[in-house]
């Protein structure tokens, strides 16, 4: 990126409309991820319930197994929530490198 003001504004802009979706982005990662939790607790219950063996270390291998699935769409889940958030920490950083750099045009123009 060419450092002209025009430029620099239209990238500040871009950040700053990325960043304003961010909230909307996270809850929605947050909630999805939520509900996943639930399931898996649900299905979990219900397996471990079902589950039959002559053991409680054999019923509670069957609900594993039986619940797998479910666990593993709550890890997807949780690495969307974890996603977005990196995804926000990098639009602040970048946010602030584009301010900086904001700044060093406005001096060197101020002084040409």
């Amino acid at each position: 990126m060419e450092a002209t003001p025009d430029n620099v504004i239209s990238e500040l802009r871009r950040i700053q409309s990325e960043l304003d979706k961010a909230p909307e982005a996270l809850f929605l990662a947050e909630t999805k991820l939520a509900e996943l939790e639930c399931v898996l607790d649900k299905t979990e219950a219900l397996s471990m319930l079902n589950a039959e063996g002559p053991t409680v270390s054999d019923r509670q291998a069957m609900s594993k197994h039986q619940s797998a699935d479910a666990k593993f769409d709550r890890d997807i889940a949780k690495a969307e929530v974890n996603r977005v958030k990196t995804k926000i920490k990098s639009l602040e950083s970048a946010s602030m490198s584009t301010a900086v750099i904001a700044k060093q045009v406005e001096l060197v123009w101020r002084h040409s």
